[in-house]
């Protein structure tokens, strides 16, 4: 898909992946809807995607919220037309105490974020990208979608479902015109890993801050630019890309593939 022109949606497009993603599509000529529950940090991003002469728009949305991801979707049609294109970025961590110490309202508002969401968002993008003949769907997932992920069980479910989601959907493509792939990276620098550190003591944080430092990590820049070939490339469609500092993107294959199983007819 040729960027200039089309319209897209990111959630969680304040901060972080989503913020570096917004400002590339716009740089690239997309008009933006900038989704986020933070309205002061939303709202500057549009601010700075006008600044560059790019077309951005704010909308208040609780990716959570059934009611707030339709009106997301009504606001983009109302205000540019129409969506091309949607960026299911929105996530956050469960932090400590891990699971399953974790309190069952913390779990619940990862799963609720990281995959709830995605599921949601994804079915009300369908008949919406068909008014316009079709779309691109990116979902942010992680490494910790196609690894085994020992810090956070429950943020390591829900991408294993984000992912086992963008797979299954690989045949939206010849039903709707719609492709829907999927982001892993691995340790991003943003926000949201130091947020993981809440609940620790004093020595605890301290040793997972140094460690941290130490750890090779993605630019959010990185991610959005692998979002953006993702979107270009129209031969792609129920992939997942991995993502590590200083390697190319690669795409992961599923660890089993049933050849011929008949169960998939159905």
């Amino acid at each position: 898909m040729d960027l200039p022109g089309k319209v897209a949606i990111v959630t969680g497009g304040a901060s972080g992946i989503g913020r570096a993603t917004v400002l590339a599509l716009a740089r690239h000529g997309a008009k933006v809807v900038v989704a986020d529950i933070d309205r002061p940090k939303g709202e500057a991003t549009v601010a700075e995607v006008r600044t560059m002469g790019g077309e951005a728009a704010f909308v208040a949305t609780d990716v959570t919220s059934w009611e707030d991801l339709e009106a997301m979707f009504a606001f983009a049609e109302v205000t540019f037309g129409g969506v091309d294109i949607l960026h299911n970025n929105a996530g956050v961590g469960t932090g400590r105490p891990r699971y399953p110490q974790a309190p069952r309202e913390r779990w619940e508002r990862t799963l609720a974020i990281d995959l709830w969401a995605v599921i949601a968002a994804t079915q009300l993008a369908v008949p919406v990208m068909c008014r316009r003949g079709g779309g691109v769907i990116v979902n942010t997932a992680s490494l910790a979608g196609v690894t085994t992920y020992i810090p956070d069980p429950i943020y390591a479910a829900a991408k294993h479902g984000v992912v086992g989601l963008t797979r299954a959907l690989a045949p939206l493509r010849d039903s709707y015109n719609i492709r829907v792939n999927a982001v892993c990276p691995g340790v991003v620098d943003t926000p949201l890993i130091w947020k993981g550190l809440e609940g620790l003591s004093p020595e605890e944080r301290a040793q997972a801050e140094e460690a941290i430092r130490q750890m090779p990590k993605l630019r959010p820049e990185e991610v959005a630019e692998a979002v953006l070939e993702i979107i270009r490339d129209d031969s792609m469609a129920g992939e997942a890309v991995g993502l590590l500092p200083g390697r190319p993107p690669r795409i992961i294959p599923p660890s089993i593939t049933l050849r011929g199983d008949p169960a998939q007819r159905f």
